[in-house]
C-alpha cells in the first residue's frame, strides 16, 4: 500500500449522508473505513466496513485498529453517527435519553478521543462532525431539546478541541445542517419541513457531503460551525 494515500474514517456510514460520504471520500482517493450498527463488507478494498454500536468503547477500539492495521494512518474523521428524536420535553423516556446520550455523546467522544491520540502522533489531521442547526435557532412545532442537549454540545466541543490542537496540526470543525431529504421523512411531511427554512425547501444530501469536502480542504479553517441549513439559523 501507498502510505501517501490517505484515509478516512467515516460513522453512520450505512445510508444517507454516511453512504454519500463514504462515496464521496473514495472518489477523492481516500481509503475509508465504514462504521455503523449493521454494515456488510464490499468488494472495494480500500474501503473497510466495521459494525458495531459507535457509542461502545469497543467499536471505537476496532475501528481505529482497523484503520491502523490496514492503511497505516488516519487523516480525517467524519462523525455522521446521530439519532433525531423529536418529541415534547416531558415524554421524553428514559430510553431516549440513553439512546440520545449513547449515540450522539458518547459515539462521538470514544472514537474522536482515539482518533485524535493517532493524529496527534502523526502531528495532522482533521476531525469534522455533523450536528444540526437546532442548536442554534429552536423551532417552534419541533421539540428536540434532546438533540440540542447532545449535538450542542459537539458543537462547543468542536471549538474546544480546536483550540486545543491548534499548533498541534489538527483542525477541528463541524457541519450544522437544517432538515436534509433523507428517507427518514416521509413525503407527506416535505411541503412542513420545507417551509421550515427560508429559501424554502429541504438540504439535499449532497449539500452536507459538499460542506464536508469544503472543511476537508480548507487548511486555514478550525473550529467552524458551518450551517448548511437554507438559512434557518440567521431568522425567520
Amino acid at each position: 500500500m501507498s502510505n501517501q494515500q490517505k484515509t478516512v474514517i467515516v460513522t453512520g456510514a450505512s445510508q444517507g449522508i454516511g453512504a454519500a460520504l463514504v462515496k464521496a471520500y473514495r472518489d477523492r482517493n481516500y481509503r475509508v473505513v465504514a462504521t455503523a450498527r449493521t454494515i456488510q463488507q464490499g468488494s472495494d478494498p480500500d474501503i473497510v466496513a466495521v459494525a458495531g454500536d459507535i457509542g461502545a468503547p469497543a467499536t471505537a477500539e476496532r475501528v481505529v485498529e482497523a484503520a491502523m492495521s490496514r492503511f497505516g494512518r488516519i487523516d480525517s474523521l467524519v462523525n455522521n453517527a446521530g439519532i433525531f428524536l423529536a418529541k415534547p420535553f416531558t415524554d421524553y423516556a428514559i430510553d431516549d435519553f440513553s439512546a440520545a446520550i449513547a449515540t450522539n455523546v458518547a459515539g462521538f467522544f470514544h472514537i474522536t478521543q482515539r482518533v485524535a491520540a493517532e493524529m496527534l502522533a502523526q502531528e495532522a489531521g482533521h476531525i469534522v462532525s455533523i450536528t444540526t442547526s437546532l442548536t442554534d435557532h429552536a423551532i417552534a412545532g419541533v421539540p428536540a431539546v434532546l438533540a440540542n442537549l447532545t449535538k450542542g454540545g459537539i458543537n462547543s466541543a468542536t471549538k474546544a478541541l480546536a483550540i486545543e490542537y491548534a499548533r498541534r496540526g489538527i483542525r477541528v470543525n463541524a457541519v450544522s445542517p437544517g432538515i436534509i431529504n433523507t428517507p427518514m421523512h416521509t413525503p407527506e411531511t416535505h411541503d412542513f419541513l420545507a417551509a421550515l427554512h427560508p429559501v424554502g425547501r429541504m438540504g439535499d444530501i449532497r449539500d452536507i457531503v459538499e460542506a464536508v469536502l469544503y472543511l476537508e480542504s480548507a487548511a486555514f479553517v478550525t473550529g467552524e460551525i458551518l450551517h448548511v441549513d437554507g438559512g434557518q439559523s440567521a431568522g425567520h
